[in-house]
């Protein structure tokens, strides 16, 4: 993980208007069914950030773990219930997922200094 949070967000928000600047109809689409999962529904966006942590951590996507780390700090949930739902990515995903968790711990050293 070299780059920073900061760094991150710029990165992703300035490829995400490229990407809806480039007017495909089918990434549009997607980006909007991406946005509207996340939505509140039979589950609130809160708990739905959770499973996206945990979704991404199984699937081993950095980018996407920094994501919903952030999601899930707005979102309000505390580090220990951050660290509980890394812990159930970590027995779905097994072993090789220790390293995106590793990252994922130092990313939430960095989210914490943020709101500190």
């Amino acid at each position: 993980m070299a780059e920073t949070l900061a760094e991150f967000q710029k990165f992703r928000s300035e490829m995400n208007e490229e990407i809806h600047n480039s007017n495909h109809l089918g990434m549009k689409r997607f980006f909007a069914l991406d946005h509207q999962a996340y939505e509140p529904g039979a589950l609130d966006t809160k708990t739905k950030e959770l499973l996206g942590l945990v979704a991404s951590t199984v699937l081993r996507c950095d980018d996407c773990i920094t994501y919903h780390l952030v999601r899930c700090a707005e979102e309000g949930w505390s580090r220990q219930q951050v660290i509980d739902a890394l812990n159930v990515a970590l027995i779905v995903g097994g072993s090789i997922t220790i390293p995106h968790v590793r990252r994922a711990f130092a990313r939430m050293r960095e989210i914490e200094a943020l709101n500190a």
